[in-house]
């Protein structure tokens, strides 16, 4: 096993990852997908391409990996994807550097570490936000299309997610999910919204700040 058999192989999982991840994101249909998760796809995909060297042709090494893997419990919740992935990294290396693989253990650390480095540097794969818009009107002012040319004009998308009465049956309450233009302003989007909705409440908050 050599240097360049060992870094080939990560740079064509780390090319590769990048472009199934950007597959993933094109064809994405949620409001909102994690880019931890998308960190996470390209982060073990380069550090299985190590572990498949250091097991190739080694059964015995293989049983130890699985067998190192079943005492593994998570004592705490984990709330981001890429600590599974550093604690696999973790893992990996110290198996390697068990194993007397010290170039992979060596070059693993760095290319990978490099690569999570530019992740978070570029902000890779960073999700547009999603707003939850609602809007109240009188019962008199009730149809859907009332917004619809503000709405086109200022997102990128938007979706109808629910229509319901109000104060015992005299206001209509919208909620939309938008992904507003770049050049679109809050504050700008609600004012023109107020001008259609008598001056009733009118509110936008951040999907990702709901949960």
């Amino acid at each position: 096993m050599d240097f360049t058999t060992t870094i080939t192989g990560m740079m064509v999982a780390a090319a590769l990852s990048i472009i199934i991840t950007t597959v993933y994101q094109l064809t994405f249909k949620g409001e909102r997908y994690s880019q931890s998760f998308v960190h996470t796809i390209i982060i073990m995909c380069i550090i299985v391409s190590a572990v498949m060297n250091i097991i190739s042709d080694n059964a015995g090494v293989a049983f130890g990996l699985f067998a190192i893997f079943s005492l593994i419990r998570f004592r705490s919740a984990v709330t981001d994807a890429k600590d599974i992935a550093f604690m696999f990294f973790g893992l990996i290396v110290g198996m390697a550097a068990g194993l007397n693989q010290i170039t992979i253990a060596v070059l693993l650390t760095i290319f990978a570490s490099l690569v999570i480095y530019f992740l978070d540097r570029f902000n890779y794969a960073k999700g547009k936000d999603t707003q939850i818009l609602k809007i109240t009107v009188p019962e008199n002012l009730n149809h859907e299309d009332l917004f619809e040319d503000i709405l086109e004009n200022s997102t990128e998308s938007h979706v109808l997610r629910k229509v319901e009465t109000t104060n015992l049956g005299t206001m209509i309450l919208y909620t939309y999910a938008i992904r507003c233009k770049e050049k679109t302003k809050d504050q700008d989007l609600l004012n023109s919204i107020r001008e259609r909705n008598a001056n009733l409440k009118v509110s936008l908050s951040y999907l990702e700040n709901l949960e």
